[in-house]
């Protein structure tokens, strides 16, 4: 049965976005595996499908789904949808409505570990109405997709480009409890430096704390399972640019992918996550995306790098500009700067998120931009010199954010930078030239400092939303329910008493 099954998957994936065109930044032309369903029903019979698989999106950024026989799957489901309770996925209720959502058939894929041939496809969030359903205001792929709307109705520019770095933890073994009278976790990797000394069946060749970064087999023992991750990625259409061994010696790894549109690549985030995750499983180990999994490790960021077009030229180059970069470019960035503690919010959206953003592991931690430095907010690629390739990279975002939200409100901060010319020199925010983190103490004190906590973000997103109302993209009543969910997890956290505590004050 499993030779069965990857052969099938192999020979019947299906690819959704084709490689397409002379942006050599990344772009990427969408086409839709099937144009209606009569195409979509003919492959499901031709190819021996036998379930439909239905990928929901909650308010967090996890997938939920929900299955039919591939029988039951008619035109009725494409027009009327399918009904669910979104209070259970943390969306507000609607007063007076139910939801349903209804499958976008061009995001159809062949899920390569499901032991049953099954097709799944993304569903969009609709509330019934009269004469016409309409979207929820909520739906995380809404408002992905009403703010790449608005920057065309802006006419600044058509399409914005994508492309995030995905870092993540791969372990050998996991556990955790938070009881009232017990909290612990306990992690572990064969090829962490921990285990040198284990006196069980050991072959040496440890990862050494953190000098992971590039490091090469036989230290680097999950290069295979990368690779299989990989071609996994590419099966589905999400095109991988490299990847290699992270920093963090206790398996940390990274996957950067090509570039795409916005709705288009929070759509391949969340796939990559479902296969990073999966893939893992299915060998026997578990992966996270934990900003700080790890104590006095490099934690795992999700890098995201950004180039605007419009009419197909870039929009971010300028030969005579600094670092190359045009007005355009400079006023976005100044938006992203200046709103950047609103945004951390929706980039960062956990406690942990707080404990990777700290000085010392090439985390930024200090709002400003530069070019080729790692210690800044926003980073400017100093290889990326062509026209097309001319970018920056946003460096705070990590992998715990529900990317739909999380790219629109990073995109919602750049177009009011450029709408009232927020210049981030004028601002104060670099260019730093140098190493943020070799500063004296008192020059530190100068310089404006990402949130130190989520319920600081919290009250930075409660002072700072309007931006994000901006042509109806993010709702207020998002918002709210947003801040109000993520106040609960911090009080929760905040409450708990933790292991450290106990090492540092229970003698007292």
């Amino acid at each position: 049965m499993l030779e069965y099954k990857q052969n099938y998957v192999q020979h019947h994936a299906i690819t959704l976005w084709k490689r397409k065109g002379s942006r050599s930044g990344g772009s990427a032309e969408k086409t839709s595996m099937f144009k209606n369903y009569e195409e979509a029903k003919q492959y499901i019979t031709g190819n021996g499908v036998k379930m439909i698989d239905f990928m929901m999106i909650d308010l967090n950024g996890r997938w939920r789904h929900l299955t039919i026989p591939a029988d039951r799957f008619t035109e009725d489901t494409m027009r009327n949808g399918i009904g669910f309770d979104g209070s259970n996925y943390g969306f507000a209720p609607v007063e007076k409505s139910d939801m349903v959502f209804i499958p976008d058939l061009t995001s159809a894929y062949m899920d390569p570990f499901m032991e049953i041939p099954t097709m799944s496809m993304i569903g969009d969030v609709y509330v019934i109405s009269y004469p016409d359903n309409y979207r929820f205001d909520q739906d995380p792929r809404n408002v992905a997709k009403r703010a790449e709307a608005y920057l065309k109705e802006t006419g600044i520019a058509d399409t914005i480009l994508l492309g995030p770095e995905y870092e993540f933890h791969v372990f050998d073994h996991v556990s955790y409890s938070s009881e009232p009278n017990r909290s612990h976790f306990t992690i572990d990797a064969e090829q962490a430096e921990w285990n040198k000394g284990n006196e069980g069946f050991n072959l040496g060749y440890k990862m050494s704390y953190q000098a992971g970064y590039h490091m090469a087999p036989p230290q680097d023992v999950l290069y295979d399972f990368r690779s299989r991750v990989a071609m996994l990625m590419e099966g589905m259409g999400i095109k991988v640019k490299y990847h290699h061994h992270e920093v963090g010696g206790p398996g940390q790894l990274e996957i950067e992918v090509e570039f795409g549109e916005l709705t288009e690549m929070a759509d391949k985030t969340m796939m990559t996550k479902y296969l990073i995750k999966n893939q893992a499983i299915k060998e026997g180990r578990s992966a996270t995306f934990m900003p700080k999994p790890v104590f006095e490790e490099a934690g795992n960021g999700m890098h995201v790098h950004m180039i605007l077009f419009k009419d197909g030229k870039p929009l971010f180059f300028d030969e005579n500009g600094y670092s190359q970069l045009s007005e355009t470019a400079m006023y976005f960035m100044g938006g992203i700067l200046k709103h950047i503690a609103a945004l951390c919010a929706f980039t960062n959206p956990s406690t942990n998120s707080y404990k990777r953003l700290v000085p010392g592991y090439e985390a930024p931690v200090t709002i400003g931009f530069a070019t080729a430095n790692r210690s800044s907010v926003i980073r400017i690629p100093a290889y990326a010199k062509d026209p097309d390739k001319k970018r920056f990279e946003i460096r705070n975002p990590d992998g715990t954010c529900n990317p739909y939200y999380a790219f629109a409100a990073v995109l919602m901060a750049g177009i009011d930078g450029i709408k009232n010319k927020i210049d981030p020199v004028a601002e104060g925010f670099g260019p730093y030239d140098f190493n943020l983190f070799d500063l004296s103490d008192e020059d530190k004190k100068k310089l404006k400092g990402l949130p130190t906590s989520l319920n600081r973000a919290l009250d930075a997103l409660e002072a700072d939303y309007e931006f994000l109302l901006e042509g109806g993209v993010f709702s207020k009543r998002l918002i709210e329910i947003w801040v109000e969910n993520k106040r609960a997890e911090a009080r929760k956290q905040n409450y708990m008493p933790t292991p450290m505590e106990f090492d540092l004050y229970y003698d007292l």
